[in-house]
């Protein structure tokens, strides 16, 4: 009866770590991936975001798993390399966090996360905060706050 017990809330316990719901509402499957700009260091990204919550929220990440999970990371740097700040400002990047997990068949675990990058801007005294979902595709766009790289 014991070892049925702590099965059971073994059990429990690793179903709550991953959430049974994908929240995340900008998922298109459909979309084709981005081009690549000359270098192949970013995506060439046209359309400017008209949605406030797309790259600032859990629910409206970027989604930039266009290729293998293994470029996943490169993809996510890709997405960055295109940004500048509001004036055309060279932008620097961290990865500062990871959340939101939720269930996913792109990945070998059946689950993937959310990676919060920080970024900033000679003349910007306050980083912003963005999601990007390297597992998920969706359409790229220039997020509200941004431009793109020249």
């Amino acid at each position: 009866m014991r070892k049925l017990l702590l099965g059971i809330l073994v059990l429990l316990l690793s179903a709550s770590c991953i959430s049974t719901k994908n929240t995340i509402k900008n998922i298109d499957d459909s979309i084709p991936g981005p081009q690549l700009n000359g270098t192949y260091d970013s995506f060439i990204i046209t359309k400017m975001a008209s949605n406030k919550k797309y790259a600032y929220h859990q629910d409206y990440p970027v989604n930039v798993g266009f290729t293998s999970l293994e470029d996943g990371s490169k993809n996510q740097v890709r997405f960055l390399n295109a940004l500048a700040g509001p004036k055309g400002e060279k932008i620097t990047y961290k990865l500062v966090d990871t959340c939101c997990p939720f269930p996913t068949k792109k990945s070998n675990m059946g689950a993937g996360m959310i990676d919060i990058f920080e970024i900033t801007w000679e003349g910007n005294t306050t980083p912003l905060r963005i999601y990007i979902n390297k597992f998920e595709k969706g359409e790229l766009m220039i997020p509200l706050g941004f431009t793109i790289r020249k």
